[in-house]
C-alpha cells in the first residue's frame, strides 16, 4: 500500500490495547473516567476517542489505507505491563498481550508486524519473553513504556539500573531495538504540575520524562557497555537533539565521570530516532543537522493523532511526502531505513 506519489511509508510506534482492558476502562463512571484522563493531561472526550480506537484493527487498516501507510510496527499502549505494580502479574499479562498481539499480526502479516511487551518487574522471565517473543512470534524489538514501577506507583526503576544488564545482553544478542516510549513522570517529579494537568502528558511531561531517561542511558556508559545495542526514541528524539550541544559542553567541563564517545557519536551508533506526533518542517531539519538521515524513521503515533485536526495519519504521510528534504533523505525516512534495521521486505 502505497499513497498517491508511489512513495512507500512504514509506520512503528503505533499502539494497540486488548479488548479487554479497554472496555474496563470504558465501563468505569464518568467521574473515574474523566480522572483517568486528566491524569493524563487529556479530555475524557479525547480519551474516549483514542481507546476506541485502539483494539480496533479493522479501522486501523482502514485508516493506513486511506493514507497510504503500507506497513505498521505496532506495541502495546502506555504505561503498558511497567505499571502493573504485581511482578508475577506483570509477567503473565505480557505473555497474554504478546499472544493477542501476534494473532492480529498472524492475520495481515504484510501490513502489521509487532513489538514485544516484557515484565521488567521479573528481569529474569523479561529475558524469557523477548526470546519468545522473536524467535517464536516474529516480533521485531521490544517497546517499554518508560520507568518500571516497583512495589508502587511512586517508585520506578530506569533502564540503567544493573539488574537489566542480562536483558540488554539478551536485545544485543538478538540482534533487536528497544523501543524507550513515554508515561507519565513518577510523583516526585509531577508535583511541578500541579495546577497544570495539561502539561502531565504529550504536551510537555512525556518527553521530558523520556528524555531524561535516555540521558541517564547515554552518560551512565549503557552504550559502551553494550556497544551493539539498538535504542529508538520517538516525537523527534523527545527534543534531545536540540540540546546534545549544551549537555556535550556542560558534561565536559562539570563532571569526573567519562564516557568513550561523545553524545552524537551514540546518536550516529546506537540511536534510532522517530517522527512519531511530530510533523514539523523545523524539529525535522533541526534532527537531520544533528544525527543525519540515516536514523530516523517515519512513524504516526496512531491513534493518538486521529482525533486532531491537522495532524492525523493522512496528515503526517503528506508532510513527509512534501517536507523540503533531499529524495534520497525522504525515501530513507519514509521506509528504507525500517527495512533495513528491521528486515522488513
Amino acid at each position: 500500500m502505497t499513497s498517491a506519489n508511489g512513495l512507500p511509508k512504514i509506520a512503528i510506534e503505533e499502539a494497540y490495547e486488548h479488548p479487554d482492558v479497554v472496555r474496563s476502562h470504558l465501563s468505569q463512571d464518568e467521574a473515574s473516567l474523566r480522572k483517568l484522563a486528566e491524569s493524563l493531561g487529556q479530555t475524557p472526550e479525547y480519551y474516549r476517542k483514542a481507546q476506541e480506537l485502539l483494539p480496533d484493527f479493522d479501522k486501523r487498516l482502514e485508516v493506513m489505507d486511506a493514507a497510504g501507510i503500507e506497513h505498521q510496527i505496532i506495541s502495546l499502549t502506555s504505561p503498558g505491563i511497567q505499571g502493573v505494580i504485581d511482578p508475577a502479574e506483570a509477567t503473565a499479562e505480557a505473555r497474554r498481550q504478546n499472544d493477542f498481539l501476534a494473532k492480529e499480526v498472524s492475520q495481515h502479516p504484510d501490513r502489521f508486524s509487532g513489538f514485544a511487551a516484557v515484565a521488567l518487574q521479573e528481569p529474569d522471565q523479561a529475558v524469557a519473553e523477548l526470546r519468545r517473543s522473536v524467535r517464536d512470534l516474529g516480533f521485531k524489538g521490544v517497546l517499554v513504556n518508560g520507568y518500571t514501577n516497583e512495589g508502587d506507583p511512586a517508585h520506578g526503576r530506569y533502564l540503567d539500573d544493573p539488574v537489566y544488564y542480562p536483558f540488554w545482553e539478551a536485545l544485543s544478542e538478538l540482534d533487536v531495538p528497544l523501543y524507550l516510549h513515554p508515561r507519565p513522570p513518577l510523583s516526585a517529579v509531577s508535583s511541578l504540575y500541579d495546577g497544570h494537568n495539561e502539561m502531565v502528558g504529550a504536551v510537555w511531561g512525556f518527553a521530558t520524562e523520556t528524555a531524561s531517561h535516555a540521558v541517564r542511558l547515554l552518560l551512565s556508559g549503557h552504550f559502551d557497555r553494550f556497544p551493539t545495542s539498538k535504542l529508538i526514541l520517538g516525537h523527534m528524539g523527545e527534543g534531545l537533539p536540540g540540546m546534545l550541544w549544551r549537555v556535550q559542553t556542560e558534561y565536559d567541563m562539570t563532571t569526573l565521570r567519562k564516557i568513550k564517545k561523545s553524545l552524537a557519536e551514540y546518536f550516529a551508533d546506537n540511536i534510532w530516532i522517530t517522527t512519531s506526533g511530530y510533523f514539523s518542517d523545523q524539529a525535522l531539519h533541526n534532527v537531520l543537522l544533528t544525527v543525519g538521515a540515516d536514523h530516523i524513521l517515519f512513524s504516526v503515533d496512531y491513534p493518538y493523532m486521529e482525533p486532531s485536526r491537522d495532524a492525523t495519519s493522512a496528515d503526517a504521510v503528506k508532510w513527509i511526502e512534501r517536507t523540503a528534504i533531499s529524495e534520497l533523505d525522504r525515501r530513507k525516512i519514509a521506509y528504507g531505513n525500517a527495512r533495513a534495521l528491521f528486515g522488513l521486505g
